[in-house]
Parts: C-alpha cells; structure tokens; sequence
C-alpha cells in the first residue's frame, strides 16, 4: 500500500480497520502485541482492544485483518468470510508439522508422478471435503491449543470438519529431488491449508507438506491493499504529527 497523508481522523478505540501483511516468522499475535504497544507507547491509550480476523501460522506469510476498539465486535464476521491463497506444496516427502516448521520424517518415490495425474487429484478437492486439522495447530481442545499437546507429546483426538474448497489451481509444478506444486486456492472458512497439503499426498498415495503459504484476500479485502507492520506505524506517526 502507498504511503498517503491522510486526512481523516482516526478513533482507535470507537474503531478501526487495518489491513496488514503478516511477515514471515511472526505469529498473528505477535503482530496484535506490536501495535497494541504501538498505540499505547505513541498515543497514550493505555487499555484498547485489538483483534485479527483469522489466524495465519508464523511461517504463513500475507493479509491480516486487525481490528481496534467496538470494531473488534465484527471479527467474527470477517472471520466467516471466503479466503484465497497462494503457495507450494512439496510432493514426494511429510513432516510431523505438515509445514516446515519440522523436519521431513519420510520421504516417497515420485517416479510415477505427472503433470496430469496430478491435475486430476487436485479437481477431487473441490467442492464440500472433510478434512482433520494438524496436530501442531492453535485449535482448543479441552482449554488447551493442539500444539501444546503435540509439543509434550501427548496423545489428542482432533475431529474433522466439513469445509469448502471453490478452486483448487495447480499453476506451476518443478520436477526435481522432490515436486514442488505452486497453487492457488479459493477456501472456506476454516479450512488448513497444511491439512489439504496432507490429504493431498495421501490421494496419490505418496507424502506431502505445505513449503510456502500466502494468503492474498478475505472476502472483499486484498493483500495488494495492506500495509507491512512499519509502513502502518509510519503512517500513523505522520498523522500523529498533523493533529498536534
């Protein structure tokens, strides 16, 4: 997003939207906690409320949606809304994560692999799919999050769900040690894209894992419209300097 001087006043605790792009390696709490102190360190608001619409792993990068003030209350809304992503999925091995966040635990032949094998079971994908989030996720389970579970290595029963996929695109696929499959998706709501990455090896009866993930739009808002964390906060200190 370009950098404007704006003219408009902003009321971050009657309520405010902002779009961001969540950089690689931060939680999408991270990104809450650095504008939370943000706000309260350059505008002396001590107590606001700050909310995201939907959660993004750390090594998922792309569109946040972060709320302040009463506007937090339309989380759950923008939550529901549809999402597209952009990403890879590398065929031919798995993780214990479904991502890079652990290393590859097996690995697969991918001898008998091909371009229109692969297009085939990509379009088995789309429609209405159950599928079972990862282990190593921020789903409750009992008051705690899967991963602490997972991290202590205890045993947990995560159920399926239901959930909608409207387009499944295979745009570019590379052929070396293993195959790596750039896609894009059109996804309902709570759909993981590490559990589809999963499911997807598993369909050709092989091994894969979730190598990069964007996500590029929430219902009407775009990636192309957001702000990185220090653009945001450059913007809201020149706007700081304009109301002195």
């Amino acid at each position: 997003m370009q950098l404007q001087s704006s003219n408009r006043h902003f009321d971050f605790e009657k309520g405010e939207i902002f779009l961001l792009n969540k950089p690689y390696g931060w939680t999408s709490f991270n990104v809450i906690s650095s504008l939370r102190y943000f706000l309260k360190h350059h505008f002396g608001i001590k107590k606001i409320k700050i909310g995201h619409s939907g959660t993004l792993d750390p090594l998922a990068t792309g569109l946040l949606i972060v709320c302040t003030g009463k506007y937090t209350k339309k989380i759950e809304e923008l939550q529901g809304l549809e999402k597209e992503y952009t990403g890879t999925i590398t065929l031919g091995a798995t993780t214990p994560s479904f991502d890079l966040e652990k290393k590859i635990n097996h690995t697969f032949a991918i001898d008998n692999i091909n371009d229109d094998l692969l297009q085939k079971t990509a379009k088995k994908f789309i429609g209405d799919i159950t599928q079972t989030p990862p282990v190593y996720s921020a789903i409750k389970i009992n008051g705690r999050k899967a991963y602490e579970y997972a991290r202590n290595n205890e045993d947990i029963e995560i159920k399926s769900r239901l959930v909608n996929i409207k387009k499944f695109e295979l745009i570019k696929i590379e052929y070396s040690k293993f195959i790596n499959i750039d896609f894009r998706i059109v996804c309902s709501k709570g759909t993981y894209l590490r559990s589809l990455a999963r499911d997807f090896g598993e369909a050709l009866n092989n091994g894969a894992y979730l190598s990069a993930l964007c996500r590029t739009r929430i219902g009407k808002y775009k990636l192309e419209n957001a702000y990185s964390i220090d653009s945001l906060k450059k913007m809201l200190l020149e706007y700081k300097k304009q109301i002195r």
